[in-house]
């Protein structure tokens, strides 16, 4: 049986060494081919663990963790994700950041992403102090070599959560593909959703 939860206040270290994990086999497939690190993975989610009114939802089978999706106010994210924002001249402590969501393959097709989702809406709504949420997604080519031929893109589902991809809001990120021998920069376009509307 799946049951998810979401903390509010500091998770154990026995789940940021789990969520580490399951980061790291999730973001390997496409579209992120993301070869992260232990000692990296750590350090990111302690960020998530520590900052005020963040928030991290757990799937649990059983003792397992098999699904997480994390949020942080944009004010405790780092410049380049902020940056985009600011050059618009949006305030930044009124947006709330979704960092991501990641989920066994075996577990995709329940409606858990669609559980994490209404998670971390319904904490927003209750901090009564964001009018804006926000996430990115990584930008790769139609044509990409490691593309599967079964790859289907997320955009569908984030418009039924309410989300609207930004017309010019990207930012960018470095890190290394399972294919590449060094870290490269990858860009990001922005979604969001309007909560004053």
């Amino acid at each position: 049986m799946i049951i998810i939860k979401s903390f509010t206040g500091s998770i154990e270290e026995e789940y940021i060494i789990e969520l580490a994990k399951l980061r790291m086999e999730v973001f390997k497939d496409f579209p992120y081919l993301y070869e992260g690190s232990m000692d990296y993975e750590k350090a990111y989610l302690k960020i998530y663990n520590h900052s005020q009114d963040r928030i991290i939802v757990i799937a649990f089978d059983g003792q397992n963790i098999v699904g997480a999706s994390t949020g942080i106010p944009m004010e405790f994210e780092t410049d380049n994700v902020k940056k985009p924002w600011l050059e618009q001249n949006f305030d930044t402590e009124k947006i709330f950041y979704y960092g991501e969501s990641v989920l066994l393959k075996a577990y995709r097709g329940r409606g858990i992403g669609v559980q994490f989702f209404k998670h971390r809406e319904n904490w927003v709504k209750e901090l009564n102090r964001f009018n804006l949420i926000t996430f990115c997604g990584v930008v790769r080519p139609s044509n990409h070599p490691l593309k599967p031929d079964d790859y289907h893109p997320l955009d569908d589902f984030w418009e039924k959560r309410g989300f609207v991809k930004t017309k010019n809001l990207v930012c960018r990120m470095n890190w290394k593909d399972i294919n590449e021998e060094t870290e490269s920069q990858k860009l990001l376009h922005f979604w969001y959703k309007n909560l004053s509307v």
